[in-house]
């Protein structure tokens, strides 16, 4: 359904949602998320760049959220790492069907918009605020 890149993206930052005002490292994100840290440091690299994250230098430094968990939706963290891939035109090249997508295809389509939509409605202090038997990244 959603890449491990993307999946990787929502547990860093589900992780700092949950710690709010306290910056945190790379590796100790890594540790928490159970994300390998070398992967971990590019993915944070594409927060950063979609501003989602703010990245700060020297003694304390680390990585803190740039918006509030409630004005963070998680299509924002989804497609600032992978975006959720939407048929636009036939997959198979056919020239004839050029936008106009058969009944597979839109099906196919329709599917990427509902989560699109879902994940569009959805913010992460929604996430953390769903009472459930378990707490995110928690044992």
């Amino acid at each position: 359904m959603i890449s491990q890149t993307a999946e990787y993206a929502l547990r860093a930052i589900v992780f700092l949602a949950m710690h709010p005002g306290t910056a945190f490292t790379t590796q100790q994100i890594s540790a928490t998320t159970k994300v390998p840290t070398a992967y971990l440091s590019k993915v944070m690299q594409s927060l950063v760049k979609a501003q989602l994250i703010h990245s700060q230098r020297g003694l304390g430094g680390g990585f803190l959220l740039a918006k509030a968990p409630e004005h963070l939706s998680i299509l924002e963290i989804v497609n600032a790492v992978e975006p959720v891939a939407r048929i636009r035109s036939c997959p198979l090249g056919i020239e004839a069907h050029g936008n106009v997508l058969c009944a597979l295809h839109r099906k196919l389509d329709d599917a990427c918009a509902l989560i699109e939509n879902t994940f569009a409605d959805s913010s992460v202090a929604d996430i953390l605020s769903k009472p459930t038997a378990s707490i995110p990244l928690s044992e």
